[in-house]
């Protein structure tokens, strides 16, 4: 987009001439640059864009490339752009440090914050300035220094950005109320100026263009002005009459709008007031009032007011009333005109020589306006005999006809005395009161013609402030007169504050904010004045971190609640008066503190450990899992349930009871660990776990299982030679119980063969050995029935196996003792429980060692009987003890944890002959 040119030469004015034209032609888009050998680049464009819009390439815009875009062939080092300094400009652009392209920054460029603000300054940010003519011009100008790099093309390029405004600003009044006032006799085509004009940051045709009014009352218009440098002023314009008398005020809009496209607006309410002019004069309603008077009128007697009117206000519209200069002055003299009120009054005795007829002639009286007329015509009416006279003598306070009693003053407190006469003292004269209210005239013994005024009942303020009582005589001829007297009563603190109510029940979610408004109390007080004030007060009862304002009665509390700490909070509040003294009443709050879900639900342990026996019956109650939860209602209704394991165990939702729906084997798994879930009634739902430890106790349900031999068919060859004491074989078994019920005892129960008791078991290991030397006679086959026992409790379990032995040199003919074998024995059971001693060995030990005693003994006894042949003997019981205290060391419990793989048993190889 640049135009390279040149200072120095004609060839570059000529072209930064048709630059100058070109620019005029393509202002209006995006963006465009010219380059000249000053190494200035110039770019527009509009505010507002978003991070990435391409401003302008300087590589290119500065021919820094080939036409193609291309580098010279030659090689060259790579151009490096960059900023001269990160200033105020730098934060609105990215520069490509390779490829010289210009790009908008995330930061949004705002025009009237950029250039608004520098008021026609050049604002310099390192290497970096923004730059206005004037706050109201439209050139606002970023100014970037950029260093061309390496030295090769080394150059300091002056980098301008036109700022191009866009509608972004809608008009707005400084104030959203504007007043106006306009005098009612302003003639057509007065102009008025608004003084508070809209304003917009916008320039050109975006700031503001036009105004008009909403609602013109078909009497206003509005134009518009703009000075020297652009403002724009609304003028409001009258375009027809006025009259404040007919309307005083008319409330509009006035509308701001711009020249955008589409175009903004704002608006503001605009109040016009009608000045008041005087232009109307007093004036009268009738031309002439007739009024009658009786000639013995006393003094004072009102005989007739004038009003007039005038349709101005204030100054314009004050009257005064005065007497024509044609009224005689004896009229004067005999009628008072009050001329603030208008109000006629006798002012003198009315007399035989007092004319019979008045007129008078009244003039209302208006600033700068002519006096407005009214004649009133007096008749005075002669009467021959003069009225009673009454006469007060005031006991109580009395100021200008007006007498003061405080309330609950005593019956019978005496207000005046009365004095009632006859001036001709020719007729006699009564007098009674006339009026309502706690007052009686009686006469006063023993004088004549003396009347008192005096209370009936103690008065009260709050029930009547005043009373007009009429004092009126009358004498025989009927002449009346009436003498008013007013009673004020004055108020004493003789009531207390009322509260709306005695009892104040409220209520209040816990976990408030502090400070929370709980109710405004509200107390009354009959009483006036100070008297009638009423200040709110805690009681005494009432917890500190309640609050109750003095004067609003405004109750609130300054901490947060807790349901679960405190439920209800009851305490008294008093309503005092400011009289003397002061009177107060109490009255009762109540707090309820409302639940939120805010506790979760607690189990009583987080561990809990419950002993079951095996085989336990499906359904049965395992244990009982104890949880609270310290909410209420919903909020404290807590359901329990298994999260692990619910194929097996289920818990009871409301009584927490676990339970197995099958029964347990402690052979198949000796432990249970579950995870039980608490999840409350509230929304949300809040929740617990906790761990459950189930132990399987084991019960004797497992007889001993043989392993060895395998078969009750199985036999094995004894060797004739075979030396006493030799080991021949074992039993082997084992019991999936454990403790005590998986403790095995082998005993043989039933014996055949020919010498069978040559053959003893060990209790304990199950082995099998020879007794006794075989003779020749003891050839044959051996069946020993074997009983492997436990020591479960309440009942020990067994199995049997068939245990063969045959004793011979060869085995010659199989057939024959398979044939043997195949034959039900004929064995008799010996009913004998096998013993394991279980106490310690060194206690075996030493039952062992009296064994040599009990020989020797036997020797001594026998003598020499054959003593070649007891020597043998004794050798070989030696060698069989040290065998067997070996032998009662081996430990004799098979402890059996979980489930064992029989098939993993290490067995010691044995010779087996299994035909």
């Amino acid at each position: 987009m640049g135009l390279p040119g040149s200072r120095g030469s004609t060839t570059a004015r000529g072209s930064l001439q048709h630059l100058l034209l070109f620019l005029l032609f393509v202002g209006p888009f995006n963006c465009f640059a010219s380059y000249s050998r000053a190494t200035e680049l110039f770019y527009s464009l509009n505010e507002g864009l978003p991070a990435g819009v391409l401003i302008g390439s300087l590589a290119r815009d500065l021919r820094l490339s080939t036409a193609d875009g291309q580098r010279p062939a030659a090689p060259q080092p790579p151009l490096s752009f960059t900023l001269a300094s990160r200033g105020l400009g730098g934060q609105y652009v990215q520069l490509d440090n390779r490829s010289g392209e210009l790009h908008t920054s995330a930061v949004e460029i705002d025009r009237e914050a950029l250039c608004m603000e520098s008021s026609g300054a050049t604002v310099f940010g390192g290497g970096a300035a923004v730059s206005s003519s004037s706050p109201s011009s439209e050139s606002c100008l970023l100014l970037l220094d950029v260093l061309v790099l390496p030295q090769e093309y080394f150059r300091l390029v002056k980098v301008k950005i036109a700022i191009r405004d866009v509608n972004d600003n809608a008009p707005h009044f400084p104030v959203p109320h504007i007043r106006l006032s306009v005098p009612e006799n302003a003639p057509v085509n007065t102009r008025l100026a608004i003084e508070h004009p809209a304003l917009d940051p916008d320039v050109g045709t975006n700031g503001v263009q036009t105004y008009r009014l909403q609602d013109n009352y078909g009497v206003f218009t509005l134009d518009v002005e703009e000075n020297e440098s652009g403002e724009r002023t609304p003028y409001l314009i009258v375009m027809g009459s006025l009259d404040r008398e007919t309307r005083e005020e008319y409330v509009t809009v006035i509308v701001a709008e711009d020249g955008g496209t589409p175009p903004l607006v704002g608006s503001a309410t605009l109040t016009i007031g009608i000045s008041d002019i005087n232009d109307n004069c007093p004036q009268f309603s009738d031309s002439q009032l007739n009024v009658t008077l009786y000639g013995n009128s006393s003094l004072g007697t009102h005989v007739a007011t004038v009003h007039a009117v005038d349709m101005d206000l204030g100054s314009n519209a004050q009257i005064t009333y005065s007497y024509s200069q044609k009224v005689p002055q004896p009229s004067r003299d005999l009628f008072h005109l009050d001329e603030s009120t208008g109000t006629i009054t006798l002012s003198s005795k009315v007399d035989g020589d007092t004319p019979r007829l008045h007129r008078l002639i009244i003039l209302g009286n208006g600033p700068g306006c002519i006096p407005a007329v009214i004649t009133v015509l007096v008749t005075i009416i002669k009467v021959m005999m003069r009225p009673p006279e009454v006469v007060p003598r005031f006991i109580a306070n009395e100021a200008e006809g007006v007498v003061y009693l405080k309330e609950l003053e005593p019956i019978n407190t005496p207000i005046a005395f009365f004095t009632i006469k006859d001036p001709d003292e020719k007729y006699k004269v009564n007098c009674y009161l006339d009026g309502d209210g706690p007052f009686r005239l009686s006469p006063y013994k023993p004088y004549n013609n003396e009347y008192l005024l005096e209370t009936t009942k103690p008065l009260d303020y709050e029930t009547q402030q005043l009373y007009e009582i009429s004092v009126v005589a009358w004498n025989s001829e009927g002449f009346h007169v009436n003498r008013i007297i007013k009673v004020q009563v004055l108020d004493d603190n003789d009531n207390s504050p009322v509260f709306s109510q005695q009892l104040i029940e409220l209520s209040i979610e816990e976990n408030n904010v502090p400070n929370a408004f709980l109710t405004k109390l509200h107390a009354t007080d009959a009483d006036s004045g100070e008297r009638g004030q009423v200040s709110y007060f805690l009681g005494p009862d009432a917890p500190s971190y309640f609050s109750l304002d003095k004067a609003t009665g405004v109750l609130t509390v300054s901490t947060q609640l807790d349901r679960e700490e405190k439920e209800k909070y009851r305490y008294t509040v008093k309503a005092v008066d400011s009289g003397f003294p002061p009177r107060e009443s109490i009255a009762t709050v109540t707090i309820t503190v409302l639940d939120k879900n805010d506790n979760s639900p607690r189990f009583i342990n987080k561990d809990f450990s419950f002993f079951v026996p095996e085989n336990f019956p499906g359904f049965g109650e395992i244990g009982v899992i104890s949880v609270t939860d310290a909410d209420a209602g919903q909020n404290g209704w807590v359901a329990l349930s298994v999260l692990n394991g619910s194929d097996i165990f289920v818990i009871d939702t409301g009584k927490g009871v676990l339970r197995a729906k099958v029964s347990l084997d402690r052979e198949q798994q000796s432990s249970y660990v579950l995870w039980i879930e608490a999840v409350d009634g509230g929304d949300p739902a809040l929740s617990s776990t906790a761990k459950i430890t189930i132990l399987l106790l084991d019960i004797n349900d497992n007889p001993p299982l043989v392993l060895f031999p395998q078969s009750n068919m199985s036999y094995l060859l004894v060797l004739p030679s075979t030396l006493p004491g030799s080991p021949i074989t074992e039993v082997y078994a084992v019991d999936k119980d454990t403790g005590m019920n998986a403790v095995i005892a082998y005993s043989i129960i039933g014996r055949r063969g020919p010498r069978p008791e040559s053959f003893r078991i060990d209790p304990k290991t199950g082995n099998i050995t020879l007794e006794e030397s075989l003779m020749q006679n003891d050839y044959g086959l051996y069946r020993l029935l074997v009983k492997v026992s436990d020591h479960g409790y309440p009942e020990p379990l067994h199995s049997t196996i068939m245990v063969n032995l045959f004793v011979n040199d060869t085995v010659s003919n199989e057939s024959y003792i398979e044939s043997l074998l195949r034959k039900e024995p004929d064995i008799s059971i010996e009913e004998k429980q096998p013993q394991i001693s279980i106490e310690p060995a060194h206690k075996k030990m030493e039952s062992a060692s009296c064994m040599p005693t009990l020989v020797a003994l036997s020797i001594i006894s026998l003598g020499s009987i054959a003593l070649v042949t007891g020597m043998g003997i004794y050798i070989c019981l030696r060698k069989g003890k040290k065998h067997h205290r070996a032998d009662e060391n081996v430990e004799v419990q098979i402890p059996l944890n979980g489930r064992i793989n029989l098939h993993m048993l290490e067995k010691k190889p044995m010779e087996i002959s299994n035909i």
